[in-house]
């Protein structure tokens, strides 16, 4: 199917069947996450993959609707950064210079306004990562309606549950979002419903 199809078909899963994804193809959607637009290169988030039957078990408390937890294939949390450290920063440098061969004085323009630009207060710097992070999670949704595996993107979760959960330090990072995968089950009737959006009329304006 092409993507606009693939992006009609979609729907937030009330209700997975628990088969399993394919790895191969799992593979490929984190690897459609690992490489969306970030500002800046820093990728300020990280994503815990759950997979094991028993961590989904742990979760479901912290869900306020878990039916899409107790039956997915595999959960993202997307973790998002309060502070950029200097150490993140060194290690980021360091990467950029082996993975593109040049030597580590070279960046120093492209460091020196990096830090200007995170000169910030951790609000500004969290309500910037958090912006990275739903790029990342918009990404994998995409990348996951083109292999056709369904999908379900939750906020609503008690975020002190899975921090603890996941050992998650909340002076430095924050899980913002959560993204159930895994294949839509015949007893979810909301697969059935008609897609509503917006007449263009109403969302696109031509100036």
């Amino acid at each position: 199917m092409n993507y606009l199809e693939a992006l009609s078909r979609r729907y937030s899963v009330k209700k997975f069947n628990r088969k399993i994804i394919p790895q191969e193809i799992l593979s490929n959607i984190l690897e459609s996450g690992k490489l969306s637009a970030s500002s800046l290169g820093l990728q300020p988030y990280k994503m815990v993959v759950v997979e094991s039957e028993a961590m989904k078990q742990k979760l479901i408390p912290a869900f306020y609707n878990p039916s899409q937890i107790s039956t997915c294939s595999h959960l993202i949390v997307i973790i998002s950064k309060r502070t950029v450290e200097e150490n993140y920063l060194n290690g980021y440098f360091r990467h950029i210079s082996e993975v593109r061969e040049t030597p580590l004085e070279t960046l120093d323009p492209f460091r020196n306004s990096i830090d200007q630009h995170i000169q910030k207060n951790h609000d500004d710097i969290f309500n910037w990562a958090e912006k990275q992070s739903y790029i990342v999670l918009a990404n994998l949704m995409y990348a996951a309606a083109i292999e056709n595996v369904d999908t379900c993107p939750m906020e609503g979760f008690r975020q002190e549950v899975i921090e603890e959960i996941l050992e998650i330090n909340s002076d430095i990072e924050k899980a913002t979002v959560t993204l159930a995968l895994g294949y839509r089950s015949e007893e979810d009737h909301f697969q059935h419903l008609k897609k509503v959006r917006k007449p263009n009329e109403k969302l696109f304006k031509f100036i």
